[in-house]
């Protein structure tokens, strides 16, 4: 049976894989369908990468960094930013903090290490296109660490004015405990709703306050101080 979206119960997840190694990508894309995933494109360069995923419109980007012709972080830059409702999980062989960080930046959703097994990695392209961040243990301390150094950086003037959208009472919970480090699952657990029901809270979120991704969201949060709260 295949892999459902989690915004929509009768389509299956479509899944692109960008890799410059064939024998790799070949087998990632074979896991992933053998799992109920629909694999739409795959690609071996990051300029076919782009080209290949806005015309097949995938919701989980498996992506690697190293590419020809373009690297996956830029990649991720132009599709994230074109394609808003598209998730990036990255697939490296490199564990450096740098890559990881710059993945992120761009607009990755998740972040894998190539060691992860098959089970980890149907796993984390199932939670990364419902929303939740992916990465291999011991790498979210650091994104989250990253976020709170984000935080003390200048940023582009926030809509404070009174004319400024306000969020419910429920969106800013939800909003504090994403800024926690929290997954979508764990904030659908601590406040008793549903997993879809926090995703909706988001996407309200990040219309209203007119930001992009978690990244900007995290960073919105913790300039307030709602990581604290």
């Amino acid at each position: 049976m295949s892999e459902r979206h989690a915004t929509d119960t009768d389509e299956p997840i479509r899944v692109m894989v960008v890799d410059d190694h064939p024998m790799w990508r070949d087998a990632v894309a074979r896991d992933l369908d053998a799992a109920g995933f629909e694999v739409v494109a795959t690609a071996g360069d990051g300029p076919q990468a782009v080209r290949r995923a806005t015309a097949t419109t995938p919701h989980v980007l498996v992506l690697d960094l190293n590419l020809p012709g373009m690297p996956g972080v830029q990649v991720c830059k132009e599709l994230v930013g074109s394609h808003p409702g598209l998730r990036v999980l990255v697939l490296s062989a490199s564990g450096e903090h740098a890559d990881v960080l710059e993945a992120v930046k761009s607009g990755a959703t998740g972040y894998l290490l190539k060691s992860a097994s098959t089970e980890e990695l149907t796993d984390a392209v199932r939670r990364t296109a419902a929303g939740d961040p992916v990465f291999t243990p011991g790498l979210a301390g650091l994104v989250l660490g990253e976020y709170r150094r984000l935080a003390s950086e200048p940023a582009p003037a926030a809509p404070d004015d009174p004319g400024a959208p306000r969020l419910t009472e429920r969106e800013t919970e939800v909003l504090r405990l994403v800024a926690k480090g929290l997954s979508y699952k764990q904030i659908a657990e601590r406040l008793v709703i549903s997993h879809r029901t926090v995703q909706n809270h988001v996407q309200n979120t990040l219309g209203k306050l007119q930001l992009h991704n978690r990244v900007e969201l995290v960073r919105y949060a913790i300039e307030r101080g709602l990581d604290d709260a």
